[in-house]
């Protein structure tokens, strides 16, 4: 116990210390550990279990403006290598966000690959090695643009010329990621884990991002670090403490916190459990989560309480997500059931 005390302080240190600026170019979502080849595809495969679908659901800002609505869906499914205890996890993420009063649209189609190298032939640890690419489409509807150039002295009008010089309302181009992670188990028990991990996103720094023609503006490449520790604290009981930090151009964001679960029947192997925490987008937002597990479904609910300056603007009312997962092992010869070592967290 007095392990886990001294991990939990570690983080909150950790997340009041490292960063003064939490906004951010990319999507992101609060129930960072459902989303997690959009953290880094290296943490693909990374679960008890041979397949895992995640959807994630996010609707922000009802309270300042026209509700932004992100939905991300991905997919895992993990592969032993021949008669080692090596695994490939092929899967991919699916994400779709709508923003602002002219509906400026984004779609998200990434395949992944993760390759998962066994260190230890006593336990599960792991290195894991990861590329995600694939093809990004953004669109916005030109007929719900208003603009100062259509005030025609203390009125609008919708007849005048926007003064926008962009031909086109959707533009495309290609976007990759690679990444690595380290994930072990902790002692004796199985149950203990950590992992850590390290992506770089948009390294191929498209330059096709722009409505214009010109393309001058260019995709920013994205750093993101994770790190993870999960320790029990009885036979059914264990918390969890986990942190990402962000950078992408001169934006930072770190984003952490910590998960209570309680096994409701077997301790060995539960299928009922609840789970419940509270984590923290720094300097932006405080969210409490509250997850509910039936193997092999879980449904997961969160809610932004904004401590931004935007606060007095919105209340305190930042963003409601709910997630739902379907995660088993599968009834066929060599799942990762019956093998002693396994990448998971």
């Amino acid at each position: 116990m007095k392990n886990i005390i001294q991990i939990f302080l570690f983080a909150t240190w950790l997340l009041v210390v490292n960063c003064s600026n939490s906004k951010g170019q990319d999507i992101h979502f609060s129930q960072i550990f459902e989303t997690p080849l959009l953290r880094n595809p290296a943490l693909a495969g990374l679960f008890a279990g041979d397949i895992r679908v995640q959807t994630v659901y996010r609707s922000q800002w009802n309270s300042v403006t026209k509700a932004y609505s992100t939905t991300s869906s991905n997919i895992e499914y993990k592969l032993p290598v021949g008669e080692s205890t090596d695994y490939v996890t092929v899967g991919g993420q699916v994400l779709y966000d709508k923003a602002g009063t002219v509906d400026l649209t984004s779609t998200h189609i990434l395949p992944a690959v993760n390759y998962h190298k066994s260190l230890s032939a006593e336990r599960s640890m792991y290195l894991s090695m990861a590329m995600m690419g694939g093809y990004v489409q953004r669109s916005i509807d030109r007929n719900k643009m208003t603009t100062n150039s259509q005030f025609n002295g203390n009125s609008y009008d919708p007849n005048m010329a926007t003064g926008e010089t962009f031909s086109k309302s959707s533009y495309g181009y290609f976007d990759g990621t690679v990444g690595l992670s380290f994930n072990t188990q902790l002692g004796e028990n199985i149950d203990n884990n950590m992992f850590v991990g390290v992506a770089y996103h948009h390294f191929n720094k498209s330059k096709k991002v722009s409505f214009y023609s010109d393309y001058k503006v260019e995709l920013m490449p994205k750093w993101v670090a994770s790190g993870g520790v999960r320790m029990s604290t009885n036979d059914y009981s264990y918390i969890t403490v986990e942190a990402d930090y962000t950078t992408q151009g001169v934006n930072r964001e770190i984003m952490g916190g910590v998960m209570y679960s309680q096994k409701l029947d077997d301790p060995d192997n539960p299928k009922y459990l609840i789970h419940g925490g509270a984590y923290m987008r720094l300097n932006d937002a405080i969210i409490p989560v509250f997850k509910v597990e039936s193997k092999p479904i879980a449904v997961a609910v969160s809610y932004d309480i904004n401590i931004s300056g935007l606060k007095r603007v919105s209340t305190g009312r930042g963003g409601f997500e709910i997630s739902l997962v379907f995660q088993k092992f599968l009834d066929k010869y060599n799942s990762s059931s019956d093998a002693t070592r396994c990448p998971k967290f």
